[in-house]
């Protein structure tokens, strides 16, 4: 329930997608899976790795009890709350996704530091080369690890990223209980501001 003890909308699944099975899961490990990309973007969105449930799709932020779709729309990025297999919606929106490390895996914390110091650098060429205005990274100790700045903490950076504003945002992850799917989205609508996108939320009750 919202504050306002609305209900929040769900994303409807688009006819034809599956879950994957335990084996289509097990079989996901160590997969990567194609960023969500164009030259740019207004905000490139950086997750950590991508989870099993997104190796097995083929869509960022796929697994059930994630909250990274629900806070994008929150946050007034999205005019509707999208699905994860709607993906590709997301350039004409301004928006794009990439993962600091590229392998699939379980957990984050699955992920060597090795693994991430080399992403960080992957990063930063990859944003060199499409020039997103902002980079949002989705989880702070992932971001303190491979930047090697230990003491970041969330909201704007004060260093840029190879020309690019830096924001660093909570993990929408289920098992972060420190942030409520609310408390969430008012982190995303932060950035949202901060970037000068409009609201894209239609006007009427919160989250509808």
């Amino acid at each position: 329930m919202t504050p306002d003890g609305a209900r929040p909308a769900r994303a409807v699944t688009p006819p034809g997608t599956t879950r994957p099975t335990r084996a289509d899961l097990a079989a996901a490990a160590d997969r990567t899976i194609p960023d969500v990309l164009a030259p740019g973007l207004a905000v490139l969105f950086v997750g950590i790795n991508p989870g099993l449930w997104s190796a097995a799709t083929g869509w960022h932020f796929a697994r059930p009890g994630n909250r990274f779709w629900p806070a994008l729309h929150r946050g007034g990025f999205t005019p509707r709350l999208l699905h994860p297999s709607e993906q590709d919606e997301l350039p004409a929106l301004g928006l794009g996704i990439t993962n600091m490390a590229a392998r699939a895996s379980a957990r984050a914390d699955e992920l060597s530091t090795e693994e991430l110091l080399d992403g960080a650098a992957i990063l930063t060429d990859k944003v060199a080369r499409y020039r997103p205005h902002w980079v949002a990274v989705v989880g702070v100790t992932a971001y303190r690890i491979g930047f090697q700045r230990p003491k970041a903490t969330f909201g704007p950076q004060p260093e840029s990223l190879a020309g690019a504003r830096l924001w660093v945002l909570p993990n929408p992850s289920g098992l972060n209980a420190h942030f409520t799917p609310a408390t969430l989205g008012l982190a995303f609508a932060e950035l949202r501001t901060a970037t000068d996108l409009p609201d894209r939320r239609p006007a009427g009750p919160p989250d509808q």
